[in-house]
């Protein structure tokens, strides 16, 4: 413990004087719930899903020690930290937390400290979760939050506080192993046994588990946050009889733009302003969601995914109005993400280099191709190779599906349409990506593209430029994490040279490894 504290203190007396360090403390536990009625074991931080919420402001640097107290062998004992949509620079990719490409996983009744700066000015709405096979799926999945105190948009809302933060998951009665185990032997995904708003759902003939109700004072204009935290499932967000005026998009800012629906994949994320601007009385958050045939999975009813909006002085009890799947289609106003524009219009830069990647299924099995290739995490991770000389594609296995790019370079991927029914939510760990075309439309933008970290894959096709001048290995994937754990996924490591040049790894960090290496499967 001695040698953690020491490598963590040299990591924090490099920081800028002027960044405030944010102490987390996060114990990685089982723990009993019972979220949407039906109890069983999860995997937890701090014994509660979702886990706790994490705050920081621009410029801080979050110190986040994770003790992994796991204990139950029907799911994963090792856990890896994952901080969601936070930019990483290079020197820092060691703490990333990318289970077998950034890191090795935490091994049972060990510590681990990851020191985690806010780079690049970078605010806006984040989750973190467990980076380790479909983990999170079991419950350790929550909220970081990253405030601007010079947000350029504040005039348009009053309240933006703990209290209006939204977190909509898939919620599953079976554990991880078993249901992983299903997939294998099937093909066919696990559909989930409900959805969950700020850790509370309901499912076919269980008990009514109250609704999560999210307070409102009339006349008062709120920024509430909104989390698809899935690993399947979209969501599609409404409030009766209120619009939403979206004003970020994976934590960057984004020109307004009211609407009165709108979709979120795995792993995206949305702030919208809500104007509490109706007679006093309970309505309804519309949260309904799909993934997978619900024929499948007979306790699923997305019609029970929702939460409330209580205005002060409205009756404590449920809205009168009828249980629907959102506005009606003569009164939709829908979210088209190609219509979003960033707040601050600037073009694409021109792309060096051109990928295509192509996705296919192999009928009948639980395995997902990139270009022929489906991803198997190898056992010494991508950045321990690049440490130790790895140079080439070469000197990487064949399903790694590792790209090696050179720094300082535009990189265009382009993902042709395809005749999949499924949208895949493609994600960029360490950086995020102009989107030159949405797969919600044929427009190719590249005058003032949004720029995010999540967008789907699919039908129509979609395009994205991302930059190497953060050089390192970084994840890219589908966010639908049992697509991911069947190899629909890449690395994208750039600039070799330049990450070995710049990421110093500390003693606690390196001995990951070897710590886990050691363990027995059932560890593991």
């Amino acid at each position: 413990m001695k040698l953690l504290a020491s490598t963590v203190l040299a990591a924090l007396l490099a920081l800028p004087a002027f960044s405030d360090t944010i102490p987390i403390t996060l114990d990685i536990v089982n723990a009993d719930g019972a979220p949407d009625g039906f109890s069983r074991s999860m995997v937890t931080a701090n014994g509660t899903y979702p886990g706790p919420l994490i705050t920081a402001s621009k410029g801080d640097t979050l110190v986040v020690t994770v003790n992994n107290l796991l204990d139950d062998p029907t799911m994963r004992l090792s856990t890896s930290l994952d901080f969601d949509g936070i930019l990483v620079d290079t020197g820092n990719s060691f703490d990333e937390g990318s289970s077998f490409v950034t890191t090795c996983p935490i091994a049972p009744n060990a510590s681990y400290t990851y020191v985690v700066p806010l780079v690049n000015n970078q605010t806006g709405t984040f989750w973190y979760h467990s980076q380790l096979s479909v983990q999170y799926v079991d419950g350790l999945r929550g909220a970081l939050i990253v405030y601007d105190p010079d947000d350029p948009l504040k005039d348009l809302y009053d309240v933006d506080d703990e209290n209006t933060i939204w977190q909509v998951g898939d919620w599953w009665h079976n554990s991880t192993l078993p249901m992983l185990a299903g997939y294998v032997a099937t093909g066919i995904v696990p559909v989930s046994d409900s959805g969950t708003f700020n850790g509370v759902g309901r499912f076919n003939g269980g008990p009514e588990v109250p609704f999560f109700v999210v307070d409102v004072v009339q006349g008062t204009r709120y920024r509430f946050r909104i989390i698809n935290t899935s690993a399947r499932n979209v969501f599609t967000m409404s409030v009766d009889s209120h619009n939403m005026t979206i004003i970020e998009t994976d934590g960057m800012p984004t020109s307004p733009m009211t609407v009165n629906s709108l979709d979120l994949l795995a792993g995206q994320r949305y702030s919208v302003v809500v104007e509490a601007n109706q007679p006093v009385a309970n309505y309804w958050i519309n949260a309904p969601y799909v993934g997978g045939s619900p024929a499948r999975n007979l306790n699923q009813n997305a019609t029970l995914s929702r939460a409330i909006l209580r205005y002060q002085g409205a009756p404590e009890e449920d809205p009168t109005s009828p249980m629907s799947l959102g506005p009606a289609d003569e009164e939709l106003n829908a979210l088209f993400e190609a219509n979003l524009r960033p707040l601050v219009a600037s073009p694409a830069p021109e792309a060096d280099i051109n990928i295509t990647l192509s996705l296919d299924v192999t009928a009948g099995k639980a395995q997902w191709n990139v270009n022929n290739v489906s991803y198997l995490a190898p056992e010494v991770p991508t950045l321990v190779k690049i440490l130790d000389g790895a140079n080439s594609t070469d000197d990487f296995n064949v399903t790694e599906n590792t790209f090696i790019l050179p720094a300082n370079k535009i990189v265009q991927v382009i993902f042709p349409p395809s005749e999949d029914d499924e949208e895949h939510p493609f994600h960029l760990h360490g950086n995020n990506f102009w989107l030159i075309k949405s797969n919600s439309s044929d427009e190719i933008n590249t005058d003032n593209p949004i720029k995010r970290d999540v967008a789907g894959v699919g039908s129509t096709g979609t395009i994205i430029r991302f930059s190497t001048a953060n050089p390192g290995p970084w994840f890219f994937h589908c966010h639908i994490f049992w697509h991911l754990q069947a190899g629909l996924a890449t690395v994208m490591a750039s600039g070799l040279n330049e990450t070995r040049a710049e990421v110093h790894p500390t003693q606690a960090w390196t001995e990951l490894c070897p710590s886990y290496d050691a363990l027995s499967p059932d560890l593991q």
